[in-house]
C-alpha cells in the first residue's frame, strides 16, 4: 500500500510515516515509479507503536525492542517483562523527583534558595 492509504489507514500523516522509515522503525520498498509501498500488516505495527510511547517507552526503545518481539516465541509474557521493567524504571524516577521536590522544599523560604533551610545561618 502507498503511504497516503497507510497514513490514513494508521491514524496519522504522512510526514510522520517518513520519519518512522528515516529512524527505521518501517520499511517500505521503492517501487519503479519511486513510490513507497508498505506491507498491509505496517498498520498494524504503526498502531502498536503509538500506544507504546502512550505508555511512556521511546521510539529507541521500541525500535530495539520491536525486533525481539517478533521474534519472542511467546509475545505476551515478552511484553510483560518490558512493561515491568519500565514499572522499575517509572518508579526510581519517582523517587529520584521525589528527593528533588524534598530538596526544593528544604529552600523555601530561606531568603538564599541556593542553601537549604538547615545551612541558613
Amino acid at each position: 500500500m502507498r503511504i497516503g492509504e497507510l497514513a490514513a489507514q494508521a491514524g496519522m500523516t504522512k510526514d510522520t510515516i517518513r520519519f518512522y522509515e528515516k529512524v527505521g522503525l518501517v520499511t517500505g520498498r521503492r517501487l519503479a515509479n519511486g513510490y513507497r509501498d508498505f506491507a498491509p500488516e505496517t498498520v498494524a505495527w504503526l498502531h502498536y507503536v503509538r500506544t507504546a510511547q502512550t505508555l511512556g517507552f521511546s521510539l529507541a526503545e521500541i525500535a530495539r525492542h520491536g525486533e525481539e518481539l517478533r521474534d519472542a516465541p511467546d509475545a505476551a509474557q515478552a511484553l510483560s517483562a518490558l512493561f515491568e521493567e519500565k514499572i522499575q524504571v517509572i518508579d526510581a524516577r519517582m523517587a529520584e523527583l521525589a528527593a528533588l521536590r524534598a530538596d526544593l522544599d528544604a529552600r523555601v523560604g530561606t531568603g538564599c534558595p541556593l542553601r537549604a533551610a538547615d545551612q541558613v545561618g
